[in-house]
């Protein structure tokens, strides 16, 4: 009865199931840190939002590294 107003997302068959784990360890600051923003933010799902924010990161990072033909040096000249 407690969950009567939310409701499940369905994750779409075309999705491959997580098969693989990933251990991760923190202080007792850094997950009081986390644990905060997860509160305050009203974020029930800790694993997806770790995951969401780590590869959000990862990808923005390859986009910005890029591999070109010339290094940045040579295309300023």
């Amino acid at each position: 009865m407690l969950n009567q107003g939310k409701k499940r997302k369905k994750v779409p068959p075309t999705t491959p199931p997580r098969k693989s784990r990933m251990v991760c360890l923190m202080s007792e600051e850094e997950l009081r840190i986390v644990d905060r923003y997860l509160e305050k933010y009203q974020i029930t799902n800790k694993a997806r939002w770790l995951r969401e924010t780590i590869l959000a990161h990862i990808y923005e990072n390859m986009g910005e590294d890029y591999p070109t033909l010339f290094n940045e040096h040579e295309m300023r000249r």
